[in-house]
């Protein structure tokens, strides 16, 4: 590989490293060439872009993208590492487990999710768990509407006790 076509691989590295607040960095090695097929399916039917790429361009994409917010991800750049790029925070993590039910591989080597570092495999399970920006939003408004639903329910059911509290009250005789 020449200068020319690493710089090319390094500038669309840091593209895809600006393009992408969440990338996991995975070891792909030891992957059958039918299991690194059935890898590659897997994440373009969830939407998941895979790379594999030598370590010591990605580190130098990295260093040429941010000086600072790749470096604790440095250590883990050795042996055979694929990058999975996702919009989804979650979904590389469960596509890993998912595929791991047959095997041991791909093992988790570090992620970067929104701005945050995670290294090593034994986070899989936490990174799975990861909401979605949309799935919180959800939540938050189910948990907004909650006491107005509350408030409403006891208003309605509250008129229908009242009521019939007047037409009992109006129907006793009075006392002198």
């Amino acid at each position: 590989m020449n200068k020319v076509e690493k710089t090319s691989i390094i500038d669309g590295l840091v593209q895809q490293l600006a393009d992408n607040k969440n990338f996991y960095l995975a070891d792909t090695s030891q992957l059958t060439a039918e299991k690194t097929s059935q890898l590659r399916r897997m994440c373009f039917n969830k939407k998941i872009e895979m790379v594999v790429v030598k370590n010591t361009l990605l580190e130098k994409a990295m260093e040429k993208a941010s000086d600072e917010q790749f470096k604790a991800l440095y250590p883990v750049l050795k042996g055979s590492t694929s990058i999975l790029f996702c919009e989804s925070a979650s979904e590389p993590a469960k596509m890993i487990k998912e595929f791991r039910k047959d095997g041991d591989r791909p093992v988790l080597k570090a992620a970067f999710v929104e701005e945050s570092v995670y290294i090593g495999d034994h986070l899989l399970n936490s990174l799975a768990s990861i909401r979605s920006k949309n799935e919180v939003i959800g939540d938050i408004i189910g948990l907004l509407q909650s006491p107005a639903k509350n408030v409403i329910s006891g208003l309605l059911s509250g008129k229908n006790k009242l009521a019939g509290i007047v037409k009992t009250l109006s129907e006793r005789p009075e006392k002198n």
